[in-house]
């Protein structure tokens, strides 16, 4: 077999760049640890073609947002001939897509929330008007942003009309949502498998960016408050709505139960999830009996295949599932 070296990919030039560094770094160590020959690369700092010089085999892509989960470094990639983990460029592209992805579910028909698009600032006449078609209380999102970036939840045309000039500073195509009262909850994709769901509770108006990163008061439930039988619905429209936007390998998505209905209602698909100390992934896959350097592992022979294995340390070798 060829040597194996494998770059992880970090930071990069989105705005998602310091969660990068550090679900890179958390990566590279676990790679490390698995024994597996490795480099930390940061597109940043370097062109892509130093990945030849460096004689690099494969790519573990960890760079969050755009230009990590647009499919961008994906068809880089794939020009170099280097292949990577993750989803492909068609799912990448879709998925980092807010509108798309929601595009391509209610052509499948799967549930997801009222919404619509905004290309420029609006009036007080259009907020009143969208608020009355969508509902009172809305989420704003810059369709191409991850980590909550840019996002807000409003209650009056006043909010929104801020909001939206918020958001249009991060991307040039805004998504209005309907506002889901309820539960959120993640389910992590490996493979093909749902892991266990995670509900998570916080104190702040939404799951917004401090409560993913910057605070201890958010809570989370792994498992969560779901039966038997929840848990597999929810696993099951995870994996459809995953496999709908073409997406592969690992990833998460993201869902409302709403309150009113008892419906999971999608939100949206990461294809290059968080992984860091208090990232969602690993939580759901130590549930599942996975620890870090295992779920590390599942993510490369999830993209490789057995290739992987042999370069693989002996003794941290775990029976695939």
């Amino acid at each position: 077999m060829n040597k194996i070296k494998l770059a992880i990919l970090l930071g990069g030039h989105s705005a998602e760049r310091e969660v990068s560094l550090a679900s890179g770094e958390a990566v590279f160590k676990a790679v490390q640890a698995l024994g597996i020959e490795c480099i930390a690369f940061d597109p940043k700092q370097h062109p892509l073609t130093k990945l030849i010089d460096e004689q690099v085999t494969h790519a573990m892509i960890m760079l969050h947002g755009r230009g990590g989960e647009d499919g961008t470094i994906q068809g880089a990639l794939e020009w170099l001939n280097i292949p990577y983990t993750g989803s492909g460029v068609l799912g990448s592209a879709i998925a980092m897509d807010k509108l798309h992805t929601k595009h391509v579910w209610q052509a499948c028909g799967l549930p997801t929330a009222k919404y619509t698009e905004i290309k420029a600032p609006i009036s007080v006449d259009e907020a009143q008007t969208i608020m009355l078609n969508i509902g009172p209380d809305l989420m704003v999102k810059p369709s191409h942003e991850g980590s909550s970036i840019g996002m807000s939840k409003t209650g009056t045309a006043e909010e929104l009309i801020s909001a939206v000039n918020t958001a249009l500073t991060y991307d040039e195509r805004v998504l209005i949502e309907q506002y889901i009262v309820g539960t959120e909850y993640t389910v992590s994709i490996l493979g093909e498998n749902a892991l266990p769901s995670i509900s998570m509770v916080t104190p702040n108006i939404f799951y917004d960016y401090e409560a993913k990163y910057q605070t201890n008061t958010t809570q989370y439930h792994c498992p969560s408050d779901l039966n038997d039988i929840d848990e597999r619905v929810i696993g099951q429209l995870s994996l459809d709505a995953f496999k709908a936007v073409s997406c592969n390998g690992w990833g998460r998505v993201d869902l409302m139960r709403d309150q009113k209905t008892d419906e999971f209602i999608l939100l949206e698909v990461n294809t290059v999830p968080g992984m860091t100390a208090k990232s969602l992934v690993p939580k759901a896959a130590k549930q599942a009996g996975y620890d870090f350097n295992e779920l590390v592992k599942q993510i490369l022979v999830s993209a490789f295949g057995t290739v992987i294995l042999p370069a693989i340390q002996a003794d941290t070798q775990v029976p695939l599932q």
